[in-house]
């Protein structure tokens, strides 16, 4: 079954101009946040990996997991997987998993297991699964409303189109899809396996001028 979701990527024109002669304006507003324990401190002694890896990919899109670690301060952490498919990369200074499967690798790879060492201790997350398919079932419609205005404050006239850039990482929307007709404000996004995936939308103009990326929105599918 599909599944659908309107994501408000754009809904106060979430574009800020990212400098040339001709960039897009925003009426948006950022904001970011922090927290602090005051004056307390704490220490961990223990070694620790967490995370909860994405257990579908569809042939041609990209896989990619990052647990998280912690430990004694003193040490440095390593990391190291076992029965890591094929179709893989693991990087074991940051413990990524990556990879983009073929047609030829569908399938599930099982009992992956994904370590963390200190030197002295060694801590493993639980092995999961990962399948390979052909299809996916889920999807997601993104909604946005159009820039009007140049950063200087001029009607922008010259508006060509959009780039949507998602993924399953915050901070890696590697996959695109290009939206050549400005008049287009909705798009529905297939074939997205299960897990939690990542938007942003970038606008263009004739010119080829590019605005800065949209404020990222999720969505996890079933």
């Amino acid at each position: 079954m599909h599944r659908f979701l309107v994501v408000g990527l754009l809904g106060a024109v979430m574009l800020a101009g990212c400098g040339g002669d001709n960039p897009l304006s925003s009426n948006a507003t950022s904001s970011t946040g922090s927290s602090s324990n005051g004056n307390s401190s704490t220490t961990s002694t223990a070694l620790a990996i967490s995370g909860s890896p994405a257990t579908q990919v569809v042939v041609g899109q990209r896989y990619t997991f990052q647990p998280a670690a912690s430990g004694p301060s003193s040490g440095a952490l390593t990391f190291s997987v076992q029965n890591a498919p094929s179709w893989t990369t693991f990087n074991s200074a940051t413990g990524q998993l990556s990879g983009t499967p073929t047609a030829a690798e569908v399938g599930t790879y099982a009992n992956i297991i994904i370590s963390v060492s200190d030197g002295t201790s060694e801590s493993a997350l639980p092995g999961f699964a990962v399948a390979v398919t052909e299809v996916a079932n889920g999807s997601a419609t993104l909604s946005w409303t159009p820039p009007t205005e140049n950063t200087n404050g001029s009607a922008l006239t010259n508006l060509a189109g959009y780039w949507i850039n998602y993924g399953t990482r915050s901070d890696d929307l590697s996959e695109k899809v290009q939206i050549n007709n400005p008049g287009i404000v909705t798009y529905v996004l297939s074939n997205l396996s299960q897990g939690t995936w990542y938007f942003s939308i970038t606008a263009y103009t004739a010119a080829n001028v590019q605005s800065a990326p949209s404020a990222v929105a999720s969505y996890t599918v079933d």
